[in-house]
């Protein structure tokens, strides 16, 4: 298979030098990033709902309570808050690592290890 990716991307690199794509319709316009070619038909219409409300689907809900944690840990000063903030994380991440069994908790609680290190030496987490 390697030979055939390997061929492929010479031939798309080719195109690209030879300007074979720089007239296609939509170059240099944004994505339409709301495809939902990936969801099942019978839940597009409850998606869709979902998106045009400003929520996500349940799924995808810790993951995202996730990244605002995440954000308030680079706001918030006070010791106990991070701690409590990341007592949450953590719980969030074994849930998610539950629900799907084939993740890799290890890498999870890595991550929280560092976030958790960078807070005792009191840099804000990136």
């Amino acid at each position: 298979m390697l030979i055939f990716d390997a061929l492929a991307e010479r031939r798309i690199r080719e195109a690209q030098d030879n300007g074979e794509f720089d007239d296609l319709p939509g170059a240099g316009a944004p994505l339409a990033l709301d495809d939902d070619a990936l969801v099942p038909e019978e839940l597009r219409a409850a998606y869709r709902l979902l998106r045009n409300a400003g929520l996500v689907p349940p799924e995808l809900e810790p993951h995202r309570e996730i990244r605002s944690l995440e954000q308030l840990l680079r706001a918030v000063g006070e010791e106990d808050r991070r701690h409590a903030l990341l007592s949450r994380m953590r719980l969030l991440l074994a849930r998610r690592a539950a629900a799907h069994p084939r993740g890799d908790l290890r890498v999870e609680a890595a991550y929280l290890d560092k976030v958790a290190a960078r807070l005792a030496r009191g840099e804000r987490p990136d």
